[in-house]
């Protein structure tokens, strides 16, 4: 997967203006830069939400991929998302975008290895997940595989429940969340590759669906991290609630929600190699085999256990 054309998706969906219940201009994005996926499926739910399915084969989709296309901003008079007031009590200069307001930070910058934002969480999510999708487009992968891209995260998963709720995606599906997320919020490095994330502040994902994640990355060579981020919670808590399966990924992100040093407004910023592995680790996941991904584990321990098994006999005695 070649790092100049994730950051050509990256450019286009960071250009465009997003708050919550306004992500239009994401999703005509997304819809543009899929348009040529004659393998890629997409459909709009009644909430706006948009769902990308890419099959080739007779296969059935094991995953799902979800990133949210919203960010905190002004919708009319009122500021919709968590930041802290202290934050909003400085007046930070915004820019105006119909019936809505952002940040004036610069929609992408790209330097130092770094991509600098006014919105990295969570449409650095979304580039992912189009990443994966034109590269499963352009090798002939034959899988399936979902991309979720749903509104509203920020006032409290709005669009990830109205889709659970739906029954549009099948129960059968494993959801991934993917979100950029605070370095503070756990023993995580920017730059030290893509997050496997085994929890958030308000749950534990499944077992089995991490480590099949994790499998995926070492199959492939990805370098990477494994932690329970603790900053936030994620779509991947929502999905459980309602019945799913769920796992997650991020990428270490400074500077979150815009929360610069000194109370002060700023882009934020995530590593353009963090960026690159996650959609690769994304396409890793959707073609890797559906093996038992606790095998190797479980031979070890019994192993284990038959050579100490003699022991298991005196005690009996």
């Amino acid at each position: 997967m070649d790092t100049a054309d994730i950051l050509a998706i990256a450019r286009r969906i960071l250009a465009q203006p997003t708050a919550p219940f306004h992500e239009d201009a994401v999703r005509r994005e997304i819809r543009a830069l899929l348009a040529d996926c004659p393998h890629v499926a997409l459909t709009e739910d009644r909430f706006g939400n948009l769902l990308a399915h890419y099959r080739r084969g007779k296969a059935a989709a094991r995953l799902a991929f979800a990133a949210h296309m919203d960010h905190p901003a002004y919708v009319g008079r009122e500021f919709l998302g968590g930041v802290p007031g202290r934050y909003l009590k400085k007046k930070p200069a915004t820019k105006k975008f119909g019936a809505f307001r952002m940040w004036d930070l610069p929609a992408c910058e790209i330097r130092a290895g770094r991509i600098r934002s006014r919105v990295c969480d969570d449409l650095i999510g979304c580039t992912a997940i189009v990443a994966m999708l034109r590269e499963l487009e352009r090798t002939g992968a034959e899988c399936a595989a979902w991309g979720l891209f749903t509104r509203a995260e920020e006032v409290g998963f709005v669009g990830a429940i109205e889709l659970a709720k739906s029954g549009l995606l099948p129960k059968s599906v494993t959801v991934v969340s993917l979100e950029t997320s605070s370095v503070k919020g756990g023993p995580v490095k920017i730059g030290a590759g893509p997050i496997i994330r085994v929890g958030d502040r308000t749950s534990v994902f499944d077992s089995a669906a991490t480590a099949q994640l994790q499998a995926a990355a070492k199959a492939a060579g990805i370098t990477h991290q494994r932690a329970l981020m603790q900053g936030g919670t994620c779509e991947a808590t929502a999905y459980a609630l309602y019945g799913y399966r769920t796992a997650a990924m991020c990428i270490a992100l400074g500077n979150y929600h815009n929360c610069g040093p000194g109370d002060r407004i700023a882009p934020e910023y995530v590593s353009v190699t963090d960026t690159v592995g996650m959609a690769r680790l994304c396409a890793a996941a959707a073609i890797a085999a559906d093996t038992d991904p606790h095998r190797d584990l479980r031979k070890s321990l019994e192993k284990r256990l038959a050579d100490h098994r003699r022991f298991f006999r005196k005690l009996e005695k």
